[in-house]
């Protein structure tokens, strides 16, 4: 079976399951850090190079007050009780995202985790903090710009190659599949430019039932899919017979 580099997951339908069960939001998240925790598990034992979860987008800062700092509470309990664990098993953690803004202790949580963990090599999780694509993007175009007011570069010789490297993501592959919970069917300002050839699966389970069962089902999707990158598949052509 065909394992992909690059998994990215939108861990999505935390809040529904809470409020399916009776309880409040922040149990549903609380639900939900346990299942990332069996999905990094599982990546690594699958052979995943990269996995990429959606762990708080830019638009999240518009919920309820109450509701953020649960979350950012989530965070830090997750980085200092997990940052030991996943350095011990190799993995090594970066952060994508619009840092700037960010409070001082939460900035510092995510620079000692990519900091202690910068040499691993077993699994690279990639965590999608204050981050949203078309913010990416735009913080990448302004870059460009910059550069090229200071003469650093040539906008008539840029590619999309090029542009990458200006992104959050540079040098970390394009995700190979995208798995998105709660049978939404939307990428939701997730790495739109990475997955431009992506596989998708959308799974109906909400992101705190998610299991390894379920990511091995996702693996097995990806496999019996055939990337074209846009291309049509060529047909085999006998010797001798022109094309």
């Amino acid at each position: 079976m065909t394992t992909p580099e690059h998994v990215a997951i939108i861990m999505d339908g935390n809040g529904r399951w809470a409020k399916a069960r009776g309880l409040p939001r922040v149990a549903g998240h609380r639900a939900g850090v346990e299942a990332l925790r069996k999905a990094v598990r599982a990546a690594g034992d699958a052979g995943v190079s990269w996995l990429t979860v959606y762990a708080f987008s830019s638009e999240n800062w518009s919920r309820p007050k109450t509701e953020v700092s649960d979350l950012m509470g989530l965070l830090k309990l997750f980085i200092r009780r997990d940052l030991a664990e996943l350095h011990h098993s190799g993995v090594r953690v970066r952060i994508i995202g619009e840092r700037e803004g960010l409070a001082p202790d939460i900035a510092a949580l995510l620079e000692e985790a990519e900091t202690l963990t910068a040499s691993n090599r077993a699994l690279n999780l990639v965590i999608a903090f204050n981050y949203g694509g078309r913010d990416e993007i735009v913080r990448a175009a302004r870059r460009i710009a910059e550069a090229a007011v200071k003469g650093e570069l040539d906008p008539a010789n840029l590619t999309s190659e090029g542009f990458a490297d200006f992104l959050d993501t540079s040098g970390i592959p394009d995700p190979d599949l995208v798995i998105r919970t709660s049978g939404e069917q939307r990428i939701s300002n997730f790495l739109p430019w990475q997955s431009a050839y992506s596989e998708f699966v959308f799974l109906s389970c909400f992101w705190p039932d998610f299991t390894r069962e379920h990511f091995a089902e996702s693996l097995r999707q990806y496999a019996a899919r055939e990337r074209r990158f846009g291309a049509t598949v060529a047909e085999s052509v006998p010797a001798g017979v022109a094309s």
